[in-house]
């Protein structure tokens, strides 16, 4: 046999260009090691009986072959219905919805889309794990830029977010309420950003997976409010929504997003979804179309819960030694390690697996410098009260030394 005669490089420089993720090999490691799993922002408890059953009816009435590619129209149809409810925008379901293969797809794909080789994307920071690689995927520069954690929370600096906009910006990328930090962006700061992607001509792909879950910081107060950067005075023409069953109706291994954007980008993330999976599950868009006609009671409950989960967790990581805000919105809490004494979260995450029994995300996966999140983890309290109680009692080991 021959040997070629030239060596060639196995590996994409793309993919050797970023790591698998380290909050699924989080997952892996409580699950090796015994340790309850605060690191992967799954719920560990029932998806609402309703909702399974109308996915087994589906599957039942044989809705198991392929869909229209961008979804199947009963629940494109529920989308653009809730939208208006909720967002009180009008989304035409033939030419602005997008059914994708999860939010993760969604944004993958509305990237690819988009975006052209050399172009630049910003990305807030710290920032779930998907975004970086999403950019070097679609051949883009990511830029990223800090929320600082300050007494008011996590904030960006407006003179950095400018100066981080040039000409060769073609997106930013808004999580918001935000994963990993549970900030809920105020209507000025997203008004800011706004002004600034349309000064630049710059799109804005927002993943508001977490749209439902925001929380009051006033005893007596409302929960904050949810603003979509599609409702912002001009950004609706420029806009792609990232959104997803998943977290809303806590049925994350579903796999069931969407985008909604306007229809010249909306016929391109077509293109590309075609092309990346031909289409998202079937007889789970039709339990989908059943989810997003719940009655707006589903979604007060849904935020009570939440926040009583978040008011259970944030005291207990107070009293055992942490420094953390408690969050506005999603169902995670980054925490300052600094007054443990580890070199780095890398050896304290190790050391909170294996020792006392609690599986966390090392705050270093959410920057594009480690040393950044070098002395931060992230919770998550999306569990069964029993499980955030056993955290608790494995946490104060961290009393005890």
């Amino acid at each position: 046999m021959t040997e070629a005669r030239i060596k060639k490089q196995r590996i994409s420089r793309k993919a050797a260009s970023f790591t698998e993720s380290v909050i699924r090999e989080m997952t892996r490691e409580a699950v090796k090691y015994g340790a309850v799993n605060l690191g992967q922002g799954f719920p560990d408890f029932a998806a609402p009986e309703d909702i399974k059953r109308k996915a087994m009816e589906a599957i039942a009435a044989d809705h198991n072959q392929y869909a229209i590619t961008w979804g199947v129209k009963d629940f494109r149809d529920a989308i653009a219905k809730k939208t208006m409810w909720f967002l009180g925008l009008d989304i035409d379901p033939e030419t602005e919805i997008t059914v994708t293969c999860g939010s993760t797809e969604g944004m993958i794909a509305a990237m690819m889309a988009t975006v052209d080789p050399g172009e630049e994307v910003i990305v807030f920071e710290p920032f779930y794990e998907n975004y970086a690689p999403d950019a070097i995927l679609s051949d883009a520069r990511p830029v990223h830029v800090p929320l600082y954690r300050t007494d008011n929370g996590f904030v960006f600096d407006r003179e950095e977010l400018k100066a981080a906009f040039n000409e060769r910006t073609k997106a930013i990328i808004i999580c918001n309420p935000n994963n990993p930090t549970g900030k809920v962006f105020t209507r000025e700061e997203l008004e800011f950003i706004a002004d600034l992607c349309k000064e630049f001509d710059v799109l804005a792909f927002t993943d508001e997976i977490y749209e439902h879950i925001t929380y009051n910081i006033d005893e007596d107060g409302d929960p904050l409010e949810h603003i979509s950067m599609a409702t912002i005075d001009g950004m609706r023409e420029r806009t792609v929504v990232v959104n997803s069953l998943s977290k809303t109706y806590s049925v994350t291994g579903w796999r069931v997003g969407y985008c909604i954007a306007p229809p010249d980008i909306t016929s391109a993330i077509r293109k590309v979804h075609d092309f990346l999976t031909v289409g998202a599950a079937n007889p789970l868009q039709h339990a989908g179309a059943y989810a997003l006609s719940l009655p707006p009671s589903y979604y007060v409950d849904l935020q009570k819960e939440y926040q009583r989960k978040r008011d259970i967790l944030v005291p207990v990581l107070k009293d055992t030694g942490f420094k953390c805000d408690t969050p506005e919105g999603a169902y995670y809490v980054m925490a300052d390690i600094s007054d443990f004494g580890f070199a780095n979260d890398v050896e304290f995450t190790r050391h909170l697996i294996r020792e006392v029994g609690v599986a966390v995300v090392p705050g270093s996966s959410f920057y594009h410098d480690p040393a950044m999140g070098s002395q931060m983890v992230r919770f998550c309290f999306c569990k069964k009260d029993e499980t955030l109680r056993a955290a608790a009692e494995n946490l104060q080991k961290l009393k005890r030394g």
